[in-house]
This record gives structure tokens, sequence and C-alpha cells, in this order.
């Protein structure tokens, strides 16, 4: 038995021995060529080929972008401007302008579709205001002369405008929040008068019920300059 398993060792040294001599000398060997199937047709691979255009195309270049205008469905959507913000167009404001129209000096003439006021003075000036005036359907024209006038007055709604707006009430206090505002010029017999306004925004604007509506600080230059009996043309 024992000499049976030194011969065992033998033959297993030996082959151990020729196989590391093989591998040693195969090191140094060329590798055998790379040998490529036909049936790789893959793109990566045709690009391995001379001549071959890239599978993966030259980036376009981009044109720059350009601004265009906003479509009326955008500019419905945008945000809306709380009108109480906005300072009042400068055509609005108390100023000396030429004037050639109807009124002789004294006299007070209002252009509801421009929405100015004219106090008309001498040598072909006037001073302008701009104004609100009736809404549609609440317009009219005609010829009147201030036959009173109030500071801060108390504002009585006709019956009429109170079936139209049931929520009014029969008397409000005049003052600060009173919609006739700081003063009031009341024309003839009618329910119309030139009047102040807690909400300066409508001016320049077709808001009212009839009346003419000033800025409070604009009323109240106009009152010191007219009397009751003042002349009063509306166009």
């Amino acid at each position: 038995m024992r000499a049976a398993a030194l011969f065992l060792a033998g033959v297993a040294a030996v082959v151990v021995a020729t196989g590391s001599a093989a591998a040693q000398a195969g090191r140094y060997l060329a590798p055998p060529p790379v040998v490529l199937s036909p049936n790789l047709t893959d793109p990566w691979v045709m690009q391995l080929q001379p001549g071959n255009v890239p599978i993966y195309a030259t980036p376009q270049a981009r044109s720059p972008r350009t601004w265009s205008a906003p479509t009326g469905a955008e500019t419905k959507t945008a945000r809306k401007v709380d009108p109480r913000s906005l300072p009042l167009a400068p055509e609005l404001l108390p100023q000396e302008v030429a004037y050639n129209g109807p009124g002789v000096p004294g006299s007070i003439v209002i252009d509801t579709v421009n929405r100015f006021l004219y106090l008309v003075e001498r040598d072909g000036v006037a001073r302008r205001y701009g104004v609100g005036v009736g809404r549609p359907g609440f317009t009219w024209a005609g010829e009147h002369r201030i036959t009173r006038k109030a500071e801060w007055p108390d504002w009585r709604p006709p019956v009429e405008m109170r079936r139209r707006q049931p929520g009014l009430p029969v008397m409000m206090p005049g003052g600060p929040k009173n919609p006739l505002g700081a003063r009031a010029m009341y024309l003839g017999s009618t329910l119309y008068r030139i009047h102040g306004t807690a909400e300066p925004w409508t001016i320049g604007h077709a808001v009212s019920s009839g009346c003419i509506r000033m800025r409070n600080e604009d009323v109240t230059d106009l009152y010191e300059r007219v009397k009751v009996g003042t002349r009063v043309i509306v166009l």
C-alpha cells in the first residue's frame, strides 16, 4: 500500500510540472484572430467599419426664443388689476385749457361723451375737470341752473333707485363714506347733482345713475368757484 501511494504521488507531481511548463510556454504565444459573425449587424458594430456614418445624428442648431404678444385667452386669464390701486389719468386732473365751446364765462359745460366738466372762463379759456357720468340707460342732456349747494350732504336715494336696489338705506348721513362725497350742487328740480364721490377711481367712467361725480378735492374746488344760479349745460 505504501508503495502504491508513493507511485500516485509521483505521477501527480509530473502532471503538475508538465501543465505549469505548458502554461508558461503559452503565455508568450500570439492570440487567435477575432472573427466577426455575419449576423452581427447592430449599428454599433457597423460603426467599427471605416467610412460609416455614426448612428447618432448631429444635433441641430436651436433657434433663439422669440417673444410674442399674449393671445386673447391668455389676456383674459391674466390677473386683474384692482382699479383702486391705479392713479388717475393725467388728462382727468384739473387744468386750464383752451376753450371755444358753448357757454358764457362763469357757466358750466359737461361733455358726457369725453367725461369732462368745463368751468368757462374769459378769453377762450376754461378750467377742466375729469368726471364720472351716467352709465348706459342713465345718460341725459339738457340745461339747468344750480338751485342749491351743500357741504357733506346727506344722501336720500330716490324711490326708483331703492326699487332697483332694495338694499339701499332710506337716508345716509353725510361723511367720507357717503356716495355724494364732500360737496353737492343740485340741478334745478331734477334728481341730478354734481357731487363728490367715495370712489375716485370711477372718474372718467360711465358708472352713475345720471349724476355727475367728481373727486372730493375737485368738487370742493368747483364748489368755491360757482354760485347758486350758475348755468349748467349737459351735452
